[in-house]
């Protein structure tokens, strides 16, 4: 379970969510957020291995890519495992802050989602990740609880169109 809040190029506060993520390596994740205090989940990205769903509750609709295409130069693949680390990105070693063992990957594709990111970890555990997208704005995760090689069920990690939602894209069957 997870606390994100998210800033502007300016620094100023944008806008708090929480969530869960769950991950299953190789390239399987469920990342639900909601606005802080909301009861449901106002969005999920499902990756099944295949696809990328991302489903947005408040719009009615589900858009689906290739996992491959979509997650190649992400922050959830490198959590999930979906992509050659080295390969896709820079890795850095920055010491403490904190009380974290910091790391930090910038991708080296152009047309990365992000421009850089820095995962903090307290011994194995990742407690804080850092985002820094192409729009100069910064999200942080704080980790609150985490379970390693805990059980996932299969139906959290596959996706089901609900009635009367709109599918933009094709999957990959």
């Amino acid at each position: 379970s997870y606390t994100q809040t998210l800033t502007d190029a300016r620094g100023r506060a944008r806008g708090e969510t929480q969530g869960v993520l769950l991950i299953q390596r190789p390239g399987k994740f469920r990342w639900e957020s909601a606005p802080r205090g909301a009861t449901a989940t106002a969005q999920l990205m499902i990756a099944d291995g295949r696809n990328l769903w991302f489903y947005d509750r408040d719009l009615e609709q589900v858009t689906v890519k290739p996992a491959a295409r979509a997650l190649s130069a992400t922050p959830a693949a490198l959590l999930s495992g979906a992509a050659p680390l080295r390969e896709a990105f820079g890795v850095e070693a920055k010491g403490q802050r904190d009380g974290l063992e910091w790391v930090a990957v910038q991708p080296k594709s152009v047309d990365a989602e992000f421009r850089s990111a820095r995962f903090g970890f307290a011994g194995l555990e990742l407690r804080r990740l850092e985002i820094d997208d192409k729009l100069g704005q910064r999200a942080e995760l704080r980790f609150a609880r985490s379970e390693r090689n805990g059980e996932v069920r299969a139906d959290e990690l596959a996706f089901a169109t609900p009635a009367g939602v709109d599918v933009i894209g094709k999957p990959v069957q």
